[in-house]
């Protein structure tokens, strides 16, 4: 049961959403006295939870007349959040290996029953949550683990020489990485330039007639550019 939980805290870190998720106390319903949810703080998020800032564990809404205090340091000043469940886990126990009559030979040669839990995960959940914490007004901010490509390469010229250096930079990029390349020649540039901000992946690399062979940087969570050799891509 812990293992998994670690494992739930790993997964969030990755996503970029550790920092902001938290693991917290629900109804365990028939089973167990508590359940627990994985929660990510976001003010587009369905559920109330009560956060203890001091310990990073929180308490559902549904749990608090009962639980009102923190349940790992009965600290009773906690914070009202709203939040998105993107994973639970509980404890099913032996309800269910006892009505099936599920064992297994315990070291002592006797069949027990087997102690069983529930996990839960909701990809589809956790993709509308990175969508609600990574955006800004021009588009999607995705996290670097999670993004379909790492680099957006976008020709903005028409002439044959350029587009000529742009296509040697993306055989040469996609050797090493996962790069979307825009090469249409019917669309404007600024449209080529709105459309990787709606995409929003992580990192954007224009040619151009002004970049002279060279790249011009960007972070899509940043303002500034910088012109680079594909070598220092690397």
């Amino acid at each position: 049961y812990e293992r998994v939980a670690r494992a739930y805290e790993k997964i969030l870190a990755r996503l970029s959403l550790g920092d902001i998720s938290v693991r917290t106390f629900a109804s365990g319903g028939s089973f167990s006295q508590y359940s627990h949810e994985y929660q990510t703080l976001c003010d587009a998020g369905e559920d109330e939870i009560y956060l203890c800032k001091q310990c990073n564990i929180a308490v559902n809404q549904e749990l608090i007349k009962e639980q009102n205090v923190c349940p790992q340091c009965n600290n009773n000043q906690l914070e009202k959040k709203r939040a998105i469940e993107v994973g639970n886990i509980f404890k099913l126990k032996t309800k269910f290996s006892n009505a099936c009559q599920l064992t297994y030979k315990a070291g002592d040669g006797h069949g027990k029953p087997v102690f069983m839990g529930c996990y839960g995960f909701g990809p589809s959940r956790v993709m509308g949550t990175l969508v609600e914490i990574f955006h800004d007004e021009k588009g999607l901010i995705w996290p670097a683990a999670v993004a379909p490509y790492k680099y957006h390469l976008l020709n903005l010229s028409k002439n044959d020489k350029v587009k000529l250096t742009a296509d040697e930079i993306y055989r040469e990029l996609s050797k090493k990485e996962e790069v979307l390349y825009n090469d249409r020649q019917d669309i404007s540039p600024g449209e080529k330039l709105a459309e990787a901000d709606l995409i929003g992946l992580p990192y954007r690399l224009v040619v151009s007639d002004k970049t002279h062979g060279q790249l011009e940087f960007k972070k899509r969570n940043e303002n500034k550019t910088q012109l680079r050799n594909l070598k220092e891509l690397f």
